[in-house]
């Protein structure tokens, strides 16, 4: 079984993040995604990020009729911060040992990874899944990924190269480094919190059921 963790505030969970997963698990031939919404994210403020407990059931109601996608409220479950070392490690724990785990991520959010709890760690445990749109602040490709590999080896650990045969940066001691580009969209959480605020309608940015529980709740206003 091979098994992306996609973790995130989902403030709220929209379109993009559900396209952006699903082009990840056909291009990797991932077999189930976990989304694991963060109780308290350690690198984002507090102010503006709706209840956890609504930020998981607008997760469930935005994939509760695809079978592709699990939810997980372990993050939830943890007091204090949500550090992805621990997730990692649950995961790890309660799954059969033959399943092949990958952690999907942004290269804005991966490249601040050196800052994380144990990240040091995280290199050791599990492949990574590194996504990006085209364009996404560099000029041409090549200058994002090149910044990628010069991160990894100069933030990381060095003797990281790209192998493409297999497509993913490789290291003697630790696992993979995969890439890959996503389909570029205009949709983002703050896109959409300030369109609550305004009155203005998010139905095509959102699934339905995420934008009734929106409105039922009267968040973001």
């Amino acid at each position: 079984m091979r098994i992306g963790l996609f973790g995130g505030t989902f403030n709220p969970i929209h379109h993009g993040h559900l396209r952006t997963t699903r082009e990840v698990k056909e291009h990797f031939k991932l077999d189930k995604i976990y989304l694991i919404p963060s109780a308290l994210p350690p690198h984002k403020e507090a102010s503006g990020v709706a209840n956890a407990n609504d930020r998981l059931e607008m997760t469930r109601l935005a994939v509760s009729s695809d079978p592709d996608f699990y939810v997980s409220d372990v993050e939830l479950k943890r007091s204090g911060p949500s550090f992805t070392i621990d997730t990692v490690y649950h995961f790890k724990s309660q799954l059969p040992e033959d399943t092949e785990l990958h952690l999907i991520m942004g290269l804005d959010a991966f490249l601040e990874i050196d800052t994380w709890k144990s990240y040091s760690n995280l290199f050791l445990l599990i492949p990574f899944i590194i996504l990006s749109r085209p364009g996404a602040g560099y000029d041409d490709s090549h200058l994002k990924w090149k910044a990628l590999e010069d991160y990894l080896n100069f933030r990381i650990s060095d003797g990281y190269t790209f192998s493409s045969s297999k497509s993913c940066y490789v290291h003697g001691s630790k696992p993979p480094v995969f890439r890959i580009d996503v389909s570029p969209q205009d949709i983002s959480s703050t896109k959409i919190r300030r369109r609550v605020q305004k009155g203005l309608p998010i139905q095509s940015l959102v699934p339905e059921k995420v934008e009734a529980f929106i409105k039922i709740k009267g968040l973001y206003l």
